[in-house]
C-alpha cells in the first residue's frame, strides 16, 4: 500500500472480519466516502471466495485497501494481523466472530470469546482504540431495553458476547474500547439475519402455500440497516468520549414478526399466517424437533428451487436455529446513539429487502424468476 494511495491526513483503519456481512459494507462505506488514507482488511476467507458483489469487489481492489488472511483465534496470527507497520491505527473495528448456526458451545466460545479477547489484548499492547460489535440479544422484553438494563442473554451468541463485554470491563484501565449492540442487521450481503426469512417467502411462493409462522405477529424483532451500523462504527471509532461506552444500534421502526412478515408477503405476493400461542407453546416443549422439521421442509424445497433455476454455488440457506424460534423478544432503546446519530434508514421497507435479493439474483445466487 503506497503512501500516494490516499490523503495521509486521513485516518488509517483496520477491519477484522472484513469479508463478512457487516465488514464488507464497512469497507464499502469507508472507501466510497473517501474517509481513510489506508484500510487493512483481515479475514480468514479471501475476498475472491466471499461472494462479494461487483461494487464491494471494486472497493477491495482500491489501492488504499490491503487484505490479510489471519486466524484471530491464534494469538500469534492475531498479533501479526494487527501489526501497524510504523503508523498507528485510528481504530480497530472488530466485525469478526463465529456466526454460523448449529455449532457446539466450544466452537462459539473460541470463535467469539477467545477471538475478541485476543484482539483486545493486542489493542492494549498497541494503544489502539477498539470498536467491538456485540449482540442485541441481551434481553427479552417487549419494552425497549436501554444499554444499562440488567442483561439476560438468550442466544448462544448473546451469551458469548456478554462474556466478551465482561472481559473488556476487566481491562478497562488499559483498553480503549466502545461496544455496539445491534438489533437484527439487514442489507446487501446479509445471509443469516433477515435473509432466511426472505428465502422462506420465495419457498412458499414456489410451493404455492401460505407461509405460517410460530407465535404471534406482535413478537418484537427490532432491526437496523447495515449502513447505519457502519456509520455508527465510523463515528464512535473517532469519538474520544465514547470510551468504555455501550450503544444500542437500532432503527425507529420497532419492527415485529408481523411487520417483517408483511414485507416478505408483499415481495412474493403470498399469504401468511401464525400458529398462535397455543400450538406454539406445545411446539416449545420440543423446539429442536420443530426447527428440524421446518428446516427439512425448507431445505428440500430450496434444493428443488436451486435445481430448477440452475443455481449451482449459492451460499444462501433457508434454515433457522432452534433458539431463534423461541418466544423471545428483541426490543432495544436506541435513544443514546440516536441523540448523536439519527438513522438514515428509519425502517425496513419491501424495497430495501428486495434490494438484498436482487443483489443475489444479479450474481445468479437467487432465482430472479421468483421475484417476478
Amino acid at each position: 500500500m503506497s503512501d500516494s494511495a490516499g490523503d495521509n491526513s486521513k485516518p488509517r483503519v483496520i477491519v477484522l472480519g472484513g469479508c463478512g456481512f457487516i465488514g464488507r459494507n464497512l469497507v464499502d462505506y469507508l472507501i466510497t466516502n473517501d474517509l481513510v488514507s489506508g484500510l487493512r482488511v483481515v479475514d480468514k476467507t479471501p475476498p475472491q471466495l466471499a461472494f462479494l458483489n461487483p461494487k464491494h469487489s471494486k472497493c477491495f481492489e482500491d489501492p488504499r485497501v490491503e487484505y490479510r488472511s489471519a486466524n484471530l483465534i491464534n494469538p500469534t496470527s492475531c498479533a501479526s494481523a494487527l501489526e501497524p507497520n510504523g503508523e498507528s491505527w485510528a481504530f480497530v473495528a472488530n466485525c469478526a466472530g463465529e456466526t454460523r448456526g448449529g455449532q457446539t458451545e466450544a466452537v462459539y466460545a473460541e470463535g467469539i470469546v477467545t477471538l475478541s479477547v485476543n484482539v483486545a489484548r493486542q489493542c492494549c499492547k498497541l494503544g489502539a482504540r477498539l470498536v467491538e460489535i456485540s449482540s442485541g440479544h441481551m434481553h427479552s422484553s417487549d419494552k425497549p431495553q436501554k444499554e444499562d438494563c440488567p442483561i439476560e442473554p438468550w442466544t448462544v451468541e448473546g451469551r458469548m458476547k456478554s462474556r466478551v463485554e465482561k472481559e473488556f470491563k476487566n481491562m478497562e484501565g488499559e483498553l480503549n474500547y466502545t461496544i455496539l449492540r445491534p438489533a437484527i442487521v439487514y442489507g446487501i450481503g446479509d445471509r443469516r439475519s433477515l435473509t432466511p426469512r426472505l428465502l422462506y417467502g420465495g419457498i412458499y411462493k414456489h410451493l404455492g402455500e401460505t407461509m405460517k409462522l410460530l407465535w404471534t405477529a406482535d413478537l418484537k424483532m427490532n432491526t437496523v440497516h447495515v449502513r447505519d451500523v457502519c456509520r455508527a462504527i465510523w463515528t464512535l471509532g473517532l469519538k474520544p468520549d465514547a470510551r468504555g461506552q455501550i450503544y444500542n444500534v437500532v432503527d425507529e421502526a420497532n419492527s415485529s414478526q408481523g411487520s417483517l412478515a408483511e414485507l416478505v408477503a408483499e415481495i412474493f405476493k403470498i399469504n401468511h399466517d401464525y400458529y398462535g400461542t397455543t400450538i406454539s407453546t406445545l411446539a416449545k416443549n420440543d423446539i429442536a424437533s420443530v426447527a428440524e422439521e421446518a428446516n427439512d421442509k425448507h431445505l428440500t424445497a430450496w434444493a428443488d428451487i436451486c435445481r430448477r433455476y440452475e443455481l449451482q454455488h449459492t451460499p444462501l440457506e433457508p434454515s433457522a436455529g432452534a433458539e431463534l424460534l423461541l418466544n423471545r423478544q428483541l426490543c432495544l432503546d436506541g435513544g443514546k446513539l440516536r441523540a448523536l446519530l439519527p438513522p438514515t434508514v428509519p425502517a425496513p421497507t419491501s424495497q430495501r429487502l428486495l434490494e438484498v435479493l436482487e443483489d443475489y439474483a444479479s450474481m445468479n445466487l437467487f432465482p430472479k424468476e421468483l421475484l417476478l
